[in-house]
């Protein structure tokens, strides 16, 4: 979903240390834990050395985040795929033809913070693909790395022999070598596209991405205004939300009385308690089904490889903070970092 707001209009609604400053409450001020050791790339090295009393420069440490939240305003709009959108595909005959290329890239997830990464297509999270249940659908895998892949189709039912894994299902994708996946549309929901080959390195370096099947009847499809795809991720690329980090994140945006529909997927290794801020989130489906019975939370905690589809009504304008809730994920002594960005609402 394209982003709706400016940064004129964001800083007409209040400036985002009204919304967000909440995120900090906690860990601001003159008893600060300092854990500006905290490693962004190394979330299981994180520790929090036991000297809240210290002395610390109060005033640079204000600076320090205000920098962050203005780095933010500045980037609001700037990144056109950061809400990915659909695959584009070819036909053959009936059939949906989509192209994909694996390939090593150099990924900036925040300002200066570079990494070598994996990529579908140039992007981390690769392109979303999104169909129909029912479509017949062909892959056409390239592996431009300099090692051995396979996609996995996350949720998704398909075929034995479609199911990605090397030397189970299929042979390996070697440099240089391309692979066809061909199945039809089975069960609609929220899923995920990864590799299944070297999957501590690739997955988390970044060859994932966003399977979305729409159902062929949508007669019992919730009715909303606006759909966003969160892709969380951590370790190797550092706490992302669809490949980046704050302040290079992008608002999620809505009117009041509009209704979104948010997807989670946590493709990370750690699981992330997601928290927004000033209104419930209603949970409908889990994994790409949907729930007999329909809740409310104010933080949803998602494990790796889960996928969660929530509703959230927008009651009041202001914009709302929205945040992992384990702290050390989203700020350190130098500000919000990571798994950060708001839910702005405009009148």
């Amino acid at each position: 979903m394209s982003n709706g707001i400016d940064r004129k209009k964001f800083l007409q609604l209040g400036g985002l240390g009204l919304g967000l400053g909440a995120v900090g409450a906690g860990l601001s001020g003159n008893r600060l834990t300092n854990v500006s050791s905290v490693s962004l790339a190394s979330p299981h090295a994180a520790t929090l050395p036991n000297n809240l009393h210290q002395e610390v420069d109060w005033q640079q440490i204000d600076r320090d985040h205000e920098a962050k939240v203005q780095t933010f305003i500045e980037n609001i709009g700037q990144d056109p795929d950061f809400w990915r959108q659909p695959l584009e595909f070819t036909m053959d005959g009936d059939t949906k033809v989509f192209e994909i290329t694996c390939s090593e890239v150099m990924w900036e997830t925040e300002p200066g913070k570079v990494f070598a990464a994996f990529a579908y297509n140039g992007l981390v999270p690769g392109p979303e693909i999104r169909v129909t249940e029912g479509d017949s659908l062909r892959f056409i895998v390239h592996n431009e790395m300099n090692q051995s892949t396979s996609i996995h189709w996350h949720g998704v039912d398909v075929p034995n022999s479609q199911d990605g894994v090397p030397f189970v299902t299929q042979p390996v994708i070697e440099p240089g070598a391309t692979f066809t996946y061909e199945f039809v549309a089975p069960n609609p929901g929220s899923h995920m596209y990864h590799a299944h080959h070297n999957s501590l390195e690739q997955v988390v370096g970044g060859l994932l991405g966003a399977f979305i099947i729409e159902p062929k009847d949508k007669r019992n499809e919730p009715v909303v205004d606006g759909e966003f795809t969160m892709i969380l991720n951590d370790s190797f690329l550092g706490f992302t939300i669809n490949g980046k980090s704050f302040p290079y994140t992008q608002p999620l945006t809505a009117k009041v009385g509009e209704r979104i529909r948010i997807r989670y997927m946590n493709e990370g290794l750690m699981i992330h308690p997601m928290h927004l801020h000033g209104m419930p989130q209603r949970v409908i489906a889990k994994d790409g089904y949907y729930l007999p019975a329909p809740y409310f939370v104010d933080t949803l905690n998602i494990a790796p490889g889960e996928r969660y589809d929530v509703i959230v009504e927008a009651r009041e304008a202001g914009i709302w903070a929205f945040h992992c809730h384990i702290l050390t994920h989203v700020e350190t002594r130098q500000g919000l970092f990571g798994m950060v960005t708001p839910l702005i609402i405009e009148e």
